[in-house]
């Protein structure tokens, strides 16, 4: 059984900072829903951003809601204290590879 949401912060670009009970802190990309039914209206900024937890999952005006199930499962865990939803991994992976050439016999040379 996954954990409940403790607290919830609605955050720019349409991310949640969530607190579960275990004490967890992750973050929940919502913007794979909003072209989905009822979500739709949450691209209305003033409305995500009242969200607030109801019951151990979180809930924003009109009947809109998010188990906590989901929350978790589709959740990133916070590693830093700098909050970020969009992901910085595939962006330092790609400053890497331009730092770098990789020869065909795959040995690394630093560029020039």
């Amino acid at each position: 059984m996954n954990p409940y949401v403790k607290s919830v912060e609605a955050k720019d670009d349409y991310c949640l900072l969530l607190t579960f009970e275990n004490g967890e802190r992750r973050i929940f990309d919502l913007k794979p829903y909003l072209h989905m039914g009822v979500f739709a209206r949450l691209q209305n900024v003033a409305l995500f951003k009242t969200v607030r937890v109801v019951s151990g999952s979180v809930e924003w005006h009109g009947e809109i809601d998010l188990s906590y199930d989901t929350l978790y499962m589709e959740s990133k865990p916070v590693k830093t204290s700098v909050v970020q939803c969009k992901t910085t991994t595939r962006k330092r992976e790609l400053a890497t590879l331009s730092a770098k050439r990789v020869k065909p016999t795959g040995i690394n040379v630093e560029a020039k």
